[in-house]
């Protein structure tokens, strides 16, 4: 198990987290959001949280999001302005991106994905020679960004329109150069590569832990995720290549995605966590990642 290291960004700041909340700072404006995995006491005293806060999200547990089952639906309730979409950037690799408060308690930017996004920055240019690159479950397409700007052929698939909306919106954001998006249902589309003999040298694996494809195709990590390792496996290089998976689902090991991975590709993965420190010490481990790369 690697913990990964600290990639500083001006844009965006852990305050704090406790008691199954954190909060934030994106850009100018702080926020209060739910954190289940915040599970110790707050350190700065609540009355704090509140005074500096622009707004708070309180989840209703009776709905899921499109994300995962960890981010439910819910009401935000704001204590001081807040415009409805800003933009951050993350500087060392060029990225600019939209920031809203949606419905569900997301903002569109994972911050904890930062040490992937180098990941696959050097990935890509370890590989050269314009590799193809597919995106899936690929949501506001920081990934996606990434993976062109290093000089991929960058596919971006999510089953939700309007997120791919979002994601194109953050390319033009960013100046970012050409990528093709899909909204398509991540496991058939895959399974209709395979058929079809296609080829990538790299894929992004960001499932989450329930979903719906854009016809209403049902997606549950538990079930599916090894069908669709084994159709990932078919449509990789097989001399030349880099795999990234990410597993948000609660209580699932990253030694499991070492041996699915390991099963599939039969090469050796390694997995993390991707840590988000506070300034007040108490760091926040937020993704669990497995890598390979041959």
């Amino acid at each position: 198990m690697i913990l990964e290291k600290e990639y500083p960004w001006s844009d965006y700041e852990l305050i704090d987290s406790g008691f199954e909340e954190k909060l934030e700072r994106f850009g100018k404006y702080i926020l209060i959001r739910p954190e289940p995995q915040a599970l110790w006491p707050k350190q700065l005293p609540n009355s704090e949280w509140l005074s500096r806060a622009h707004g708070r999200f309180v989840r209703d547990n009776s709905k899921k999001s499109h994300r995962d089952s960890q981010n439910e639906n819910g009401g935000w309730t704001f204590f001081k302005p807040v415009p409805n979409s800003w933009v951050i950037e993350y500087k060392p690799l060029g990225l600019k991106l939209k920031v809203s408060c949606t419905s569900f308690g997301h903002l569109g930017v994972f911050v904890e994905q930062v040490s992937n996004w180098h990941f696959i920055d050097e990935e890509i240019k370890r590989i050269g020679n314009n590799p193809k690159v597919l995106n899936l479950f690929a949501y506001t397409g920081a990934a996606s960004i990434v993976s062109a700007n290093a000089g991929a052929d960058a596919t971006h698939l999510d089953a939700v329109k309007n997120i791919v909306s979002w994601a194109n919106e953050n390319k033009q954001l960013s100046n970012a150069k050409d990528i093709r998006w899909l909204v398509e249902d991540a496991f058939k589309f895959v399974k209709r590569q395979a058929n079809k003999g296609n080829i990538y040298q790299g894929i992004i694996i960001d499932p989450p832990a329930y979903g719906r494809g854009p016809t209403g195709e049902k997606w549950v990590l538990e079930e599916q995720i090894n069908e669709l390792i084994h159709y990932c496996a078919q449509i990789s290089d097989p001399n030349k290549c880099f795999v990234l998976l990410n597993l948000y689902s609660m209580g699932l090991s990253g030694t499991i995605g070492v041996n699915l991975l390991k099963s599939h590709y039969h090469a050796n993965a390694n997995w993390g966590e991707s840590i988000v420190p506070s300034k007040t010490g108490f760091n926040l481990p937020l993704c669990t990642w497995v890598r390979l790369s041959k």
